[in-house]
């Protein structure tokens, strides 16, 4: 009896072990990829809308190769807030070139890492100063509508380049903005009929 006690006790410890240790590797990695001749690190970033950094750290920076597994982390952002992102996107950049419907992104993502703003998705997006929304989207409504395959893209793009970009904190249409505030700030880039600044 002693006997079969000892080893329930030990197998119990194993399997408390593995579970630990599962349990740790799982929150760094929720799930597996087969990699397809072609993929690089930066396509599965930008497929699966994680930062390439992490990415490339989950897997010990080692080659890809086709036909291996690779780990994929999870996404510093939920569906949810994804969604809300590319939804902004669509309202903001309808009309822009791909390139400037990321950067509208990397604004919101810039900005909630920026100790001057709310610190989530949600808390920048529909953020208030000074009595206004500070995205017009979400002041006449459009931020409502769903967005379009583009526009979620470019959300998981700007996810991937998280660290990388210029650290734009706004954006502005140069021929319709009457702001000298935002006509002050330093330019990073224009794209489009958007100008992006600090």
């Amino acid at each position: 009896m002693k006997k079969l006690k000892k080893l329930i006790v030990a197998a119990g410890l194993m399997l408390s072990l593995s579970a630990f240790t599962l349990t740790n590797q799982t929150e760094a990695a929720t799930t597996t990829h087969k990699i397809q001749y072609g993929e690089t690190y930066w396509k599965i970033a930008k497929g699966f809308g994680v930062p390439i950094n992490s990415l490339m750290a989950a897997n010990k920076w080692t080659p890809l190769y086709a036909g291996r597994n690779m780990l994929i982390p999870n996404s510093p952002y939920t569906a949810a807030e994804k969604d809300l992102m590319a939804r902004l996107v669509h309202a903001e950049a309808v009309g822009e070139p791909y390139a400037g419907k990321v950067a509208v992104a990397t604004v919101v993502l810039n900005r909630v890492r920026s100790a001057d703003f709310p610190n989530t998705v949600k808390g920048v997006i529909y953020q208030i100063s000074y009595g206004h929304y500070a995205f017009t989207p979400v002041e006449n409504g459009q931020i409502n509508q769903p967005a379009d395959a583009a526009s979620k893209r470019a959300v998981n793009e700007a996810i991937a380049l998280t660290g990388k970009s210029s650290g734009s904190l706004y954006f502005y249409n140069p021929r319709t903005s009457t702001s000298s505030w935002i006509l002050s700030r330093p330019v990073t880039v224009t794209i489009g009929n958007h100008r992006f600044a600090r």
